[in-house]
């Protein structure tokens, strides 16, 4: 195999010609428009009214009264992130540009880092069934790649594996204490490893896609294949892996990466497919544990979305599927997974935890029917026994009242 540039490559193609991913509608030609600073125009694109596939299996409105990624802070190491966008509002902070120094990673053109922001942050808004998975983290963009596929060539900048390391150690240093690394490096650099280990001795969990390759051989991707870092893949709305999704070591878990709706810049939505959005799936339900159970470190955090992860087709654990798929509900609530199994947060006196008392009704209600089943069976052991003396007396007596000399006779008192 060829040697690989050590560059950073997204992981998803994104084909911005005038041929667009299946039931998106365009908007009008005027609307095609670069966004400041971008030298090529968006692709057109419009709100999105349907419900995803992956929001109907994850649910997140169930999430909510337990934990929606409050106080957390996820850096989307990325294209940028267009906080244009009507759901990512008041969500994105203003973070650096590692491409044109002086921006505070805002400035999108690519459209990779918005969408994958909005799968962890997107609010709710009226006439869209979007949003993310922790619409209360703050997402903090640190741009460093403006790369896209058209045509299918790349095209556009992006940064070398040193200043992909510097913006990493940079998030670390910001208050990130989720990493998400939707991009790919083909090659192992000394630098980005040392961002990582960075990371991973500040207590930050670190989230990264595992690659698009798998018709290439599967190359070995990097931050994903470093230690402690949770590399994610993609599955399809059948459970399945997605045909691009890597296969190897380094893939810990899976997420919905196949026709997954997200957030384009400006306005409107748009499909996706790769593991880039199988990533922020997991890293926001980082940011939901990280809320939710506060005393955990970064490395239980990640033990426990492994160890509540869902059967994948493969087995309990496969070069292509990991630990199974992404269940963020019972990463929250699963009082028997590894990592802090006592109640999570410190609530005051009048509240309770939700998740606790749940499974407390769940256990109330098998032990109401337990002691109801028992009763059943020990009236009827009664009534049999009942039955097997009075029948074979009354069948003696031809069913006539019992008369003085038939009594039982009691023996006398001492």
């Amino acid at each position: 195999m060829p040697r690989r540039k050590a560059q950073i490559a997204l992981t998803t193609a994104m084909i911005i010609t005038s041929v667009l991913p299946s039931g998106i509608l365009a908007t009008p030609a005027a609307a095609r428009l670069a966004a400041p600073g971008c030298t090529s125009p968006l692709a057109p694109v419009e709100p999105v009214t349907e419900l995803p596939w992956a929001q109907q299996r994850y649910l997140p409105d169930r999430l909510t009264p337990l934990a929606t990624g409050v106080g957390v802070t996820v850096a989307v190491i990325d294209s940028g992130v267009d906080n244009r966008h009507a759901q990512l509002r008041g969500r994105v902070l203003s973070g650096t540009d590692y491409l044109d120094q002086g921006r505070d990673g805002n400035l999108d053109c690519a459209g990779h880092g918005t969408a994958v922001a909005s799968i962890i942050a997107a609010t709710e808004r009226d006439g869209t069934g979007f949003r993310g998975l922790a619409p209360q983290a703050k997402i903090l963009p640190v741009r460093i790649s403006e790369q896209q596929i058209i045509e299918g060539r790349e095209s556009g900048r992006t940064v070398t594996a040193a200043q992909f390391a510097r913006a990493i150690r940079w998030a670390v240093d910001h208050d990130a204490t989720v990493l998400n690394l939707s991009v790919v490096l083909y090659e192992d650099s000394p630098a980005v490893r040392e961002a990582i280990a960075y990371a991973v001795e500040k207590d930050v969990v670190v989230v990264a896609a595992v690659g698009n390759l798998h018709e290439n051989g599967d190359p070995r991707p990097y931050p994903a294949a470093y230690a402690g870092v949770l590399g994610v893949g993609a599955i399809g709305a059948d459970g399945n892996r997605a045909p691009f999704s890597q296969v190897g070591s380094y893939v810990d878990v899976v997420a919905p990466g196949s026709g997954v709706l997200a957030a384009a810049p400006g306005r409107g939505h748009r499909k996706q497919d790769g593991t880039s959005y199988a990533a922020p799936f997991v890293s926001a339900t980082a940011a939901l544990v990280r809320q939710y159970r506060p005393a955990l470190t970064a490395a239980q955090v990640i033990e426990r979305i492994l160890a509540t992860a869902d059967p994948a087709p493969a087995g309990e654990h496969s070069t292509a599927y990991g630990r199974g798929t992404l269940n963020p509900y019972r990463a929250v609530t699963d009082t028997g997974a590894v990592g802090n199994p006592q109640p999570a947060r410190a609530l005051p006196a009048h509240q309770v935890d939700p998740a606790v008392v749940a499974q407390e009704e769940r256990r109330g209600t098998a032990r109401h029917r337990a002691l109801w089943l028992a009763g059943v069976a020990g009236t009827v052991a009664v009534l049999v026994v009942l039955l097997a003396v009075v029948l074979p007396r009354g069948a003696r007596r031809r069913w006539r009242p019992a008369g003085p000399t038939e009594t039982t006779q009691l023996p006398p008192a001492s």
